[in-house]
């Protein structure tokens, strides 16, 4: 195993070019694993630590451009506001060591169906900047997920960012695990209210071969918020319409039977998450309502 060590991020796309089987480490916290039980074996590891501008974020006016290999610690600490669905999936990674080391683009490379930050990223809307001596491109988050642990990347190319947009609603996340740290999800769920188009996005952890949304059930909500004057009212959601969207979310789930749970349990779980988390970001909605009311 050869170790390629680039100082710039030209230099590891002509690397990544010139080698293009080579596997990209940042944290680490995935292609060690593998490494170390011997799982996986790559001619080349491609390291990006001395890649400065990785570990880097931006605050635009509508999006943040979050660096692949900005920790996440640094997402938990300094991007609550704008990305809150994406600062409690940082919450729930393994340990404080982990998230001090693991990003977002480590998850994005390995496209595991339990990848934590993926139902956040669904949510959210994001866009993944891949890059290559050929160019550089953006593809959407709902298009970057192509099989288990695929995904949409071309051989010679390289994460360099996810693009996100601040949320302009209450978001959540939820996790269930065999215990409450380190530990790979079960199943995962995501939401994220959008006022401003009075739309709901989902995101869907281990419970498919990819992460997934539940658009039937994000369809639905959409409309029966809208029919029944939620948005503007912001009056308590019926729990028929509840009941509805967690059924249609746990519907969405195609899971399977493994060590960590059964596909019925983790169907069932999802809806449960579901339920929960749309009461949670629906309460939010109707607090930030009443905290302007009288508001000139």
């Amino acid at each position: 195993m050869d170790f390629l060590r680039p100082a710039s991020w030209e230099e590891a796309l002509a690397a990544k070019a010139e080698h293009p089987t080579a596997v990209p480490i940042a944290g680490g916290t995935d292609v060690m694993v593998e490494i170390n039980f011997d799982h996986r074996r790559p001619e080349y590891l491609l390291d990006l630590n001395r890649i400065g501008e990785l570990s880097q974020w931006e605050v635009g006016e509508d999006t943040v451009r979050l660096g692949a290999s900005v920790p996440y610690s640094q997402i938990m600490e300094h991007l609550r506001a704008e990305l809150p669905g994406l600062a409690l999936a940082s919450h729930t990674v393994a340990s404080p060591q982990i998230r001090n080391r693991g990003g977002v683009g480590g998850n994005l490379g390995t496209a595991s169906p339990a990848g934590d930050a993926h139902p956040a990223l669904l949510a959210a809307g994001a866009e993944v900047e891949a890059e290559s001596v050929r160019g550089s491109r953006r593809i959407p988050i709902d298009d970057f997920y192509t099989g288990v642990k695929r995904n949409a990347l071309a051989p010679d190319e390289l994460i360099r960012a996810v693009h996100i947009k601040k949320a302009d609603g209450p978001q959540q996340y939820s996790k269930v695990g065999t215990r409450n740290a380190m530990v790979i999800a079960v199943c995962a769920f995501g939401i994220a209210l959008h006022p401003e188009t009075r739309t709901v996005r989902t995101g869907i952890g281990s419970a498919a071969p990819t992460p997934i949304r539940a658009t039937a059930a994000e369809e639905f909500l959409a409309a029966a918020l809208d029919e029944g004057g939620f948005w503007d009212s912001r009056k308590i959601i019926t729990p028929s319409v509840a009941k509805q969207f967690a059924d249609l979310a746990a519907g969405a789930a195609n899971p399977i039977d493994d060590v960590r749970g059964t596909a019925s349990y983790r169907r069932h779980a999802v809806g449960i998450m579901a339920r929960r988390t749309l009461g949670w970001t629906w309460e939010s909605y109707r607090g930030a309502g009443r905290g302007t009311e009288g508001v000139a």
